[in-house]
């Protein structure tokens, strides 16, 4: 069999579980996981942005390819996959812009964490943050990838087969299900795709209790071997084995990547809601120390005019003790309204400009307008002109004719 195509990324076993997660101190478990949640995102992402199955395809090809260069304690499994989405639509030649993917992770961060859908502002930080580092790793990718991107799916060579073999066409739709399944898995960088191809049929057949041809092996007509079809099947028995995959933050500086802003601010502020209470129970047990103290007095009495006196001393020093947890609440309650100002004087500019625009627009069109007139007017005037100098000419030579006719009978009379 001949082979055209430049898809020669495949790995053995062994080099694969000594990925560079694991030398990073990542158990095989938690690879397993993320790999599968990127995965998951990669399939969420193309479905809303309305992409076909080949894109997300060759997207979570290339997330399983890059993951089998680089660690997972580097690079974050979110931006990874909005970055390989990005880069298999224009691979595929879907493209979507860098907007688009931005928006849609951001969506589906914030309803996977269960966190208020918010806006995402394209003039803010947050956005031009994310768009920088999207672009940054889709570079990584490339770079790791060697700038060689071809990508051969087993789902074309699924219906040839079962056309092939002559099977009830409930199996197609199985077989082409557990190919997209397979994707999830590291079969797309250890086996071919008529590898994985034949081992999808070959579990569908099961499922279905379809007998297939042994005598000979139907597997050697399509340049399969039994056992690369037996290792298939056991991953993706061990797929369905296992639960949702969720996210897991194993990155080295401690920072989880965010879409959105509130996921990281909601940590923070759980923070100094802890830290809060505790500065405040601490002011309150030195007030009442202090309270006690000076009641007692060392067993002392005290008139009136003492007790006024270290009354109001006790209110002065209350109320220039500082209080941290509201301070600290005013701060950034004036931070947040500090940008909020910030966001609606960009719009108020941004709406400026548009109706600068749009008056300019309508001067424009106005003055067009008056000069089409007068144009008009200019040509109505000429055609006047140029009738009346015309009727003036007939007019003329009318004139010229009958003088000269009335002339010519004059003379015939005289004559005759």
């Amino acid at each position: 069999m001949i082979y055209t195509a430049i898809d020669n990324f495949y790995l053995p076993e062994e080099q694969i579980k000594n990925s560079p997660s694991r030398k990073d101190g990542i158990d095989e478990t938690t690879e397993t996981t993320l790999r599968i949640y990127g995965c998951d995102l990669i399939q969420e992402a193309g479905i809303l942005l309305r992409l076909p199955q080949a894109v997300m395809a060759t997207g979570q090809v290339l997330f399983h390819r890059f993951y089998c260069k680089k660690s997972l304690a580097k690079f974050d499994v979110k931006i990874v996959a909005a970055s390989c989405v990005w880069l298999a639509s224009k691979l595929e030649e879907n493209p979507k812009k860098a907007r688009q993917v931005i928006i849609v992770f951001h969506r589906m961060e914030c309803r996977r964490e269960n966190l208020p859908i918010e806006h995402l502002d394209l003039f803010s930080k947050k956005y031009s943050e994310l768009k920088v580092e999207l672009s940054r790793t889709e570079r990584h990718i490339l770079k790791e990838m060697g700038f060689v991107c071809h990508v051969e799916h087993p789902h074309k060579f699924i219906s040839n087969y079962l056309a092939t073999l002559e099977t009830p066409p409930e199996l197609r739709q199985e077989a082409w299900n557990l190919a997209n399944d397979s994707l999830r898995t590291t079969l797309c960088v250890r086996f071919r795709s008529e590898v994985v191809a034949c081992g999808v049929v070959y579990a569908a057949a099961r499922r279905f209790q379809v007998p297939l041809p042994e005598n000979p092996p139907w597997w050697k007509a399509f340049d399969a071997d039994k056992s690369g079809i037996g290792q298939v099947c056991r991953v993706l028995a061990h797929l369905y084995s296992l639960p949702k995959a969720q996210y897991i933050s194993v990155c080295k500086d401690g920072k989880p990547f965010t879409f959105s802003s509130r996921s990281a601010s909601s940590q923070a502020q759980s923070a100094t809601k802890d830290i809060s209470p505790a500065v405040g129970d601490a002011v309150d047990t030195k007030g009442t120390c202090g309270s006690a103290n000076n009641d007692s007095r060392d067993g002392k009495t005290t008139t009136p005019h003492e007790m006024a006196t270290d009354a109001k001393k006790s209110d002065t020093e209350s109320n220039s003790l500082p209080i941290v947890g509201d301070s600290r609440e005013d701060r950034r309650k004036g931070g947040e309204s500090d940008r909020e100002n910030e966001r609606g004087r960009e719009r108020d500019r941004v709406s400026r400009s548009h109706r600068d625009r749009g008056r300019d627009s309508d001067k424009e069109s106005d003055r067009d307008r008056d000069k089409l007139k007068e144009h008009s007017h200019h040509r109505s005037r000429d055609r006047l002109k140029d009738s009346s100098d015309r009727s003036r000419h007939h007019s003329s030579r009318d004139r010229d004719y009958r003088e000269s006719s009335h002339s010519s009978k004059d003379r015939r009379s005289r004559h005759h």
